[in-house]
């Protein structure tokens, strides 16, 4: 490794770093004595600006990633490049989304903290080494934090990034001792050493130890995707944060989490392909008469077994508490809860294929731009009725016809009523779940996550109904930004286009593998 294949293999994150710089001097130097308004838009553009180039700089960084002798630190190219295109595009999403928001007088500071914090997202998803799979998630949680605290003038602002700051300090304990056990046992710090080391025997007296290791690692990434029991933290933060950080939280740390969990689920079912596993073992003195250690007992039982827990405890608990909510926001928050436990039935189930990485992958892509679009939404009702209660929606259809029939749309496609994308999202997933093996217990997990999509339909029909059916107490029109309301027209468009030819998303990751 050399300078010039560190800068290549970063090339995305150098091209955010440096936008965010850019709109620091332009908002710091030129533009402080200009009107509030055009200072927001002139740094949102700047940020969109910015994830272009490092659109492009993916482009141009190739499939080489960045290795350190035999160990690979930074991936590229397959999932990993479908992953960051996913979180640069639904980062200048959410940047467009802050054009019409006026919670902050430090706009420059506020866009640059979010590219530098895409910048975190990034190195995630192509993280291949544990010490680069920390930094990464630090950088992105320290943004993350700033984020949700951003909106000075709001008393639940404070409190819910003091809350996250808290809860996200003990998951990084809870990760960094799970790392630091991983690494004391394999003696390495990369993914696929690790895992090679922990189906050898020389792992095999280590073995609880181990699953210790296991459940701190999972425990701290737990948190990160907003599982239960590691959820506590959500409800209060997508209610707190200013709409467009809340949106930024709810879809691009978690395509950055979840792309992570891919990585790893990957380098599992590759080393147990066969070949690697059988010469890790052939190239271990076992002793004599010893038995041979069963591959399961390293990883993958523990692994599964403990993400289906978390699967199945999310579903149920984020689907049924988000039946109680009277807040919209607290209400995204235990649906998002609710997919992350869909998610993790894929994850728990994975198998080293196209089809598992691919149904993950869209499900993440999808959810990701689907949650930007309903808080665009309710940030524009938010700041018309001063609330986002389920009652501020009362009469939509007639106060605002276009925002109520994105609100549809997106609503719906959450629920995952066909031909919208959510519902080729769940269908791909449970397609990938069911094939690993026609057990009863993948088809029970599969039963219970379509009754609880049943469920969330219900919650959904809540807003709805209030939005289309019931009478509105003030029928005065509210109005949105121009750009806002293309920007969600446009999320609506891709979600109904997407839903009826699911093959242009699926072609679209697909071109990342050529």
């Amino acid at each position: 490794m050399n300078y010039a294949d560190l800068f290549r293999a970063t090339l995305p994150e150098t091209a955010l770093e440096i936008a965010a710089l850019l709109v620091l001097v332009i908002d710091l130097g030129f533009l402080r004595k200009t009107a509030l308004k055009t200072r927001t838009a002139v740094a949102a553009l700047v940020g969109v600006a910015g994830c272009g180039a490092a659109l492009w700089a993916l482009q141009m960084q190739g499939s080489a990633g960045l290795s350190y002798g035999d160990s690979v630190l930074l991936a590229a190219g397959g999932y990993i490049a479908a992953a960051q295109a996913g979180i640069l595009i639904l980062t200048a999403l959410t940047l467009l989304l802050l054009i019409d928001s006026a919670f902050t007088r430090n706009a420059g500071e506020y866009v640059a903290i979010v590219l530098m914090a895409a910048a975190g997202g990034l190195l995630i998803a192509a993280a291949q080494d544990l010490l680069v799979i920390f930094v990464g998630l630090e950088l992105l949680s320290l943004g993350l934090y700033i984020l949700t605290a951003f909106a000075k003038s709001s008393g639940k602002s404070a409190e819910a990034a003091m809350k996250y700051y808290l809860f996200g300090g003990m998951s990084a304990a809870f990760l960094l001792f799970g790392f630091s056990y991983l690494y004391g046992i394999t003696g390495s710090t990369n993914l696929h050493a690790i895992l090679l080391a922990v189906y050898g025997w020389n792992a095999y007296h280590a073995a609880p130890l181990l699953y210790v290791a296991i459940v701190l690692v999972l425990t701290g990434l737990g948190f990160k995707v907003a599982a239960v029991p590691f959820h506590l933290w959500a409800p209060d933060t997508y209610e707190g944060a200013p709409a467009p950080a809340a949106a930024f939280i709810a879809s691009v740390s978690k395509v950055a989490s979840f792309a992570l969990l891919i990585s790893i689920a990957t380098a599992a079912s590759h080393v147990f392909d066969g070949r690697q596993f059988t010469a890790a073992l052939t190239a271990t003195v076992i002793p004599a008469g010893a038995p041979r250690p069963h591959v399961y007992l390293g990883f993958a039982t523990p692994w599964m077994l403990i993400l289906t827990v978390f699967s199945v405890a999310s579903m149920v608990l984020g689907n049924l508490a988000a039946l109680a909510q009277t807040s919209v926001r607290r209400l995204l928050a235990y649906s998002a809860i609710a997919h992350a436990g869909y998610i993790l039935l894929g994850l728990a189930f994975f198998t080293y294929s196209p089809l598992s990485t691919n149904a993950i992958l869209y499900y993440i892509l999808t959810y990701g731009l689907t949650t930007i679009g309903a808080f665009g939404v309710v940030s524009v009702v938010e700041r018309a009725t001063g609330s986002d209660k389920l009652d501020s929606f009362l009469g939509l259809h007639k106060r605002n016809p276009l925002l109520a029939g994105v609100l549809l749309v997106l609503f719906l496609s959450l629920a995952g009523i066909p031909p919208l994308v959510g519902f080729w999202a769940k269908f791909n997933l449970f397609v990938a779940v069911l094939s690993v093996g026609a057990g009863p217990v993948p088809f029970a997990l599969v039963a219970l996550a379509i009754a609880m999509s049943a469920v969330s339909l219900y919650y959904y029909l809540q807003v709805l109904k209030r939005a289309y059916v019931m009478a509105a107490v003030d029928e005065s029109p509210i109005k949105s930004h121009p750009v806002t309301l293309i920007v969600l027209l446009a999320i609506a468009a891709a979600v109904v286009v997407f839903g009826c030819f699911p093959v242009l998303l699926q072609g679209w990751i697909a071109s990342f593998y050529i």
